[in-house]
């Protein structure tokens, strides 16, 4: 079976029950036919932007980021004054001293489109997962910070 539908599997038991661990979840796969290793299950896990969330179960895997963080959002988009990009990087402008709560807040995403981000004091760095879509990933992170 083909990585797509091993992704679209994971997506599936997430949604559909209550995983609390990458063990957990490799047995699940394992009897639909899936036999994974951690790394790999790892990487499609961030591929999908699959995190684990505190619960009063305990943690759990969920897709999308955690309520705590989405109620972040607000103020990381006050705080941004501008994005830019070149060929190969984007770089966003913050009011001096707040370009590591962007960057946090912009991995805590897990975004496939976003390979990781570097912060100064008013700027950050982001590198797209491929220079190849670029513009998508710059209208992505104005949609993130600008709606």
């Amino acid at each position: 079976m083909n990585k797509p539908q091993r992704q679209y599997a994971i997506k599936e038991l997430v949604l559909s029950r209550e995983v609390g661990s990458q063990e957990e979840l490799a047995a699940l796969l394992k009897k639909r036919g899936f036999d994974v290793t951690q790394a790999t299950l790892s990487r499609d896990l961030a591929e999908l932007g699959v995190s684990r969330h505190h619960t009063d179960a305990g943690l759990r895997y969920a897709l999308g980021a955690p309520e705590n963080e989405l109620k972040h959002t607000p103020l990381v988009t006050q705080e941004v004054t501008a994005v830019e990009q070149n060929e190969v990087m984007i770089v966003i402008r913050t009011l001096p001293g707040r370009a590591p709560g962007v960057a946090s807040y912009l991995d805590s995403l897990r975004h496939p489109s976003i390979l990781g981000t570097v912060a100064g004091d008013d700027t950050v760095f982001v590198s797209p997962a491929s220079v190849k879509r670029i513009s998508a990933t710059m209208k992505l992170i104005k949609e993130l910070l600008f709606s």
